[in-house]
C-alpha cells in the first residue's frame, strides 16, 4: 500500500511519497495509472496503479533490458515518461538523457508499447534528439503526432529549453514523419517543457510546465481551434504553481497530466516536494493529486479555488473508500525466488553475476563491484526514503583483508552526497566499523574506527528524523544498539532530480568481484503514519 486516507472523502497528498516525479496520469476503463520518472536508477519507469485515486500500487517497471544507463552522469538517465492507451494498446514515451552538460543536452526519445501494462514491453523505437519530455498525441482521425521540448544551445542566459515542437510519427513505419512544427513559445516564466495535448468541446489544450522544477515551477496552460496553432495562453497563468508561497506544505507545483473519471470530474496529477526545514527536500520529487475543473470560458481551474496546490483533495463521487492507516514498512527476508520489487539498482541491473539470492539460501550474496563514485558498476541494492523519519536495518556477513574492501548500509543520494555505514580492515587492526560521507562532493572519512574481532555477523541501522540522521551497532544476537557517532544532519541529501535511497552494498578497489557479503535481512519502518 503505497497512500492511505485518515479522514473519509478526501485523497491526501503526496498520493506517491518520496522520489516520484513527472506523473503522467492515464484511465483505462476503471483503473488509473501513474508512470513517474527514474532517472538512474533501474528497472525504469515506475508504474502505479490504482481503483480510486486515493491508494496506489507499484504495478510494473517496464525498463529492463532495453536501456544501457552505464556512465550516464547523475540527474540524467530516464526522464519524464509519458504513458498513453490507444486502441487496445499501451504507449510509452521516454527520454535516455546521456549528458547535461551546458550548452548542449544529450537527451535521445524513445517508444515503447504493450498490450499490457504488464508488458511484454517492445522494442525500443528510436524518434529524435532535440529536446526531452517526449508525448505522444493520438488525434481523433488516427494520426499520431510526437510533442517534446526544443533545447536551444544558442540561448545565452538561463535555461535553454525554447518552446515545444510537434512532429508526426508514423506507426506503420515506426518512425517520424514530415518536418518538425514550433508549435508554442515560451510565456514569460520561461523553461518550458513537459507538454500534453487534450481535446475538449472543440479545443486542443497544451498542458506545460514551465518556470523550472524548482520553487518556481508551475503548470502552464493554452489551447487552440487547430491541433498545430496558434495557442492562446489561459489569462490567469499560471493554473497551478506554490511560487511565492513558501507557506505551503507541498512546494515545487508544476509538471502535470490530466485524467477524466468515468464521472466526468477531472483530476490533476503533478509534481511537488515537501521541504524539511524549509529548505532540504530529502524525499525527493513527489507525485500529488488536485481535483481540477473546467469554468464558463474552458479553462481549467482548481476546484479548491486559486492555484496553490492542496494537502487533501475530494474524493471522485460514487467511490466507497473505508479509511485506512498509511503503510510504507518494507522488509525482505531473501527467501523468495527473486528480489521483491521495491528494489532498485544503480545504472545496471541486479543478476546473478553480482547480485545472487541462490548462492546462500536465506541471504541476499552481493559480489563487490567498484567504488560509491562509479557510474558503471556501483553494487547497491536500494529503496526509496518514502517518510519524513524512518528505522532501516541490516545484518551482514562479511570479510575483509584490505581497507579497500568494504560492505554495509547507506543513505545514498548520488555519487556526490551519501553516508555510509561500513565493515572494513585496517592493517593492524584487522576487522573494522567505520563511517564515511560526502557532503556535496566534499568527502570525509569520519576518524572513529571500532574493531571487530570474531567472525560473526553484524547489524546495522540507521535512524532519520527530519533533517537528522544516526547510525547504530550491534553483534549479531546481542540485545543492546549502540549509537555509532554523532547524529548528523543530512541536508546534503537534497538536491538534484532525485531523492534520497536507503541501501546495502559491497565494494572492492582491490580486485573487482573479488570479495562477496551477505545480507540476512533489510527491514525498513516508516514513522511518519497518518490515521
Amino acid at each position: 500500500m503505497v497512500n492511505g486516507e485518515g479522514k473519509a472523502g478526501f485523497i491526501q497528498n503526496p498520493i506517491l511519497p518520496g522520489f516520484n516525479p513527472d506523473p503522467c496520469i492515464v484511465r483505462v476503463e476503471e483503473v488509473y495509472y501513474i508512470a513517474v520518472s527514474s532517472f538512474e536508477w533501474l528497472p525504469g519507469v515506475r508504474i502505479y496503479e490504482s481503483s480510486n485515486l486515493a491508494d496506489w500500487e507499484h504495478c510494473s517497471d517496464p525498463l529492463t533490458h532495453q536501456v544501457d544507463l552505464r556512465g550516464n552522469p547523475k540527474n540524467c538517465s530516464i526522464w519524464a515518461p509519458q504513458l498513453s492507451y490507444h486502441d487496445g494498446l499501451f504507449y510509452l514515451m521516454y527520454t535516455d538523457v546521456k549528458s547535461t552538460k551546458r550548452p548542449f543536452k544529450d537527451c535521445h526519445n524513445y517508444l515503447i508499447t504493450a498490450p499490457s501494462i504488464h508488458g511484454p514491453w517492445s522494442e525500443p523505437v528510436y524518434l529524435n534528439s532535440s529536446g526531452f519530455d517526449p508525448s505522444l498525441y493520438h488525434d481523433d482521425c488516427g494520426r499520431k503526432w510526437l510533442l517534446n521540448c526544443l533545447w536551444d544551445y544558442r540561448i545565452t542566459e538561463g535555461n535553454k529549453s525554447s518552446g515545444i515542437v510537434i512532429q508526426e510519427y508514423d506507426s506503420l513505419q515506426g518512425k517520424l514523419v514530415g518536418e518538425p512544427k514550433k508549435l508554442f513559445d515560451c510565456t514569460p516564466l520561461k523553461k518550458t517543457e513537459a507538454p500534453h495535448i487534450y481535446k475538449r468541446n472543440g479545443y486542443y489544450y497544451l498542458i506545460t510546465a514551465e518556470g523550472g522544477t524548482g520553487s518556481g515551477h508551475a503548470v502552464t496552460v493554452a489551447r487552440s481551434k487547430e491541433l498545430l496553432g496558434p495557442y492562446e495562453v489561459d489569462p490567469h497563468n499560471p493554473m497551478l504553481t506554490s511560487r511565492n508561497h513558501p507557506e505551503l506544505e507541498l512546494q515545487c507545483a508544476g509538471h502535470g497530466s490530466l485524467i477524466e473519471t468515468p464521472q466526468g470530474e477531472w483530476y490533476m496529477a503533478h509534481l511537488c516536494t515537501r521541504p524539511l526545514e524549509g529548505e532540504y527536500a530529502i524525499l525527493g520529487r513527489e507525485t500529488a493529486l488536485q481535483q481540477v475543473y473546467w469554468d464558463e470560458q474552458g479553462w481549467l481551474r482548481l476546484t479548491a479555488g486559486g492555484n496553490a496546490p492542496q494537502i487533501r483533495v475530494p474524493l471522485p463521487k460514487g467511490i466507497d473508500f473505508t479509511p485506512i492507516v498509511t503503510v510504507t514498512d518494507f522488509e525482505d527476508d531473501f527467501t523468495g525466488p527473486g528480489l521483491k520489487k521495491n528494489w532498485n539498482t544503480l545504472r545496471i541491473l541486479a543478476d546473478e553475476s553480482w547480485c545472487s539470492l541462490s548462492a546462500r539460501a536465506g541471504y541476499l550474496r552481493i559480489q563487490a563491484g567498484e567504488s560509491l563514485q562509479s557510474l558503471f558498476n556501483h553494487h547497491i541494492v536500494a529503496i526509496r526514503q518514502t517518510d519524513k523519519s524512518f528505522r532501516a536495518e541490516t545484518k551482514v556477513e562479511f570479510d575483509p583483508v584490505s581497507y579497500l574492501q568494504m560492505a554495509g548500509l547507506m543513505l545514498y543520494l548520488n555519487e556526490d552526497n551519501y553516508w555510509y555505514a561500513y565493515v572494513s580492515h585496517e592493517e593492524g587492526k584487522g576487522k573494522v566499523l567505520r563511517l564515511m560521507r560526502c557532503d556535496r562532493d566534499e568527502f570525509e572519512l569520519e576518524p572513529v574506527v571500532m574493531e571487530w574481532n570474531g567472525d560473526g555477523a553484524v547489524q546495522l541501522a540507521v535512524e532519520v528524523s527530519g533533517a537528522k540522521g544516526q547510525f547504530y551497532y550491534r553483534a549479531d544476537d546481542q540485545d543492546e544498539w549502540h549509537a555509532w557517532g554523532d547524529a548528523r544532519h543530512i541536508g546534503f541529501l537534497s538536491g538534484g532530480f532525485t531523492g534520497n535511497f536507503i541501501g546495502i552494498a559491497a565494494h572492492d578497489m582491490n580486485r573487482f568481484g573479488g570479495i562477496y557479503a551477505d545480507f540476512d535481512y533489510f527491514r525498513y519502518q516508516g514513522r511518519d503514519r497518518q490515521s
